[in-house]
């Protein structure tokens, strides 16, 4: 979370985009922004398992960070990317469907989701938003993004493997208001799917959609005291992961 905020802040000074794909140490919880953590979160579950929470910067819903891989695009590139959040969400949810295509699955745009989820708080895989992308009717890819001025970033998770029943239990909505309908790699696909495999398909996807070529980036000693400040500042503060409580 920390790596992506500063990159977010870094396209600021330059017309730049990073695209990422990561995993997490261990099972964690991140939630929007704007969500009230009692509200949608099991925490006794969660504490007894030994699953972390972390609050994203960007909006959405509830998410588990297990067995999946973590997508982030931070641009401030016009050029690429309309102006409006519905526009440039709905460009990177069509170069993911281009890079599902690579991996042999056919996957498409979500319309409309049912009022009940836009406005409660079932997890995000629950239904699947508009533009968000979905295999015979269950999400597949769930994403969110947040826009200062410019620059923006969007956050996504796609799931590697089921965690269908995990995520219902670390949520606090139980019984049809906890129901997941989620789809992953390796069900859809029938195998095992591997992280750096999944990758690799998800980055010709985004070369090929917009024509271009991606170069590797590396940090620097004084670019990882900056993100290791914001770590400690936001992402390790309870303050912030856990407002609302």
């Amino acid at each position: 979370m920390a790596v992506d905020e500063y990159l977010l802040h870094s396209v600021e000074r330059d017309s730049l985009t990073y695209l990422r794909f990561y995993q997490w140490e261990k099972p964690t919880i991140s939630l929007g922004y704007s969500q009230e953590i009692n509200k949608v979160v099991n925490l006794n579950y969660c504490l007894e398992n030994d699953i972390d929470i972390v609050r994203r910067m960007t909006g959405g819903k509830l998410v588990l960070h297990d067995k999946e891989i973590t997508y982030s695009v931070c641009s401030s590139d016009s050029k690429a990317f309309p102006p409006s959040l519905s526009d440039s969400y709905k460009k990177i949810s069509q170069a993911l469907i281009l890079g599902l295509g690579k991996m042999g699955i056919d996957s498409y745009l979500a319309s409309d989701a049912p009022a009940t989820y836009v406005k409660g708080n079932m997890p995000c895989f629950s239904y699947p938003a508009r533009n968000e992308i979905e295999v015979d009717g269950k999400k597949i890819v769930g994403s969110a993004q947040k826009r200062l001025g410019s620059q923006f970033i969007q956050h996504g998770s796609i799931p590697i493997e089921d965690n269908e029943e995990i995520l219902e239990l670390v949520s606090s909505q139980q019984g049809e208001e906890g129901k997941v309908h989620m789809a992953s790699l390796s069900k859809v696909l029938g195998r095992k799917v591997s992280f750096e495999w999944a990758v690799e398909r998800l980055k010709e996807g985004f070369s090929e959609y917009f024509g271009i070529n991606l170069l590797p980036e590396t940090f620097n000693a004084k670019e990882m005291e900056e993100i290791f400040e914001i770590q400690r500042r936001r992402y390790e503060n309870k303050d912030w992961n856990f407002f609302g409580k």
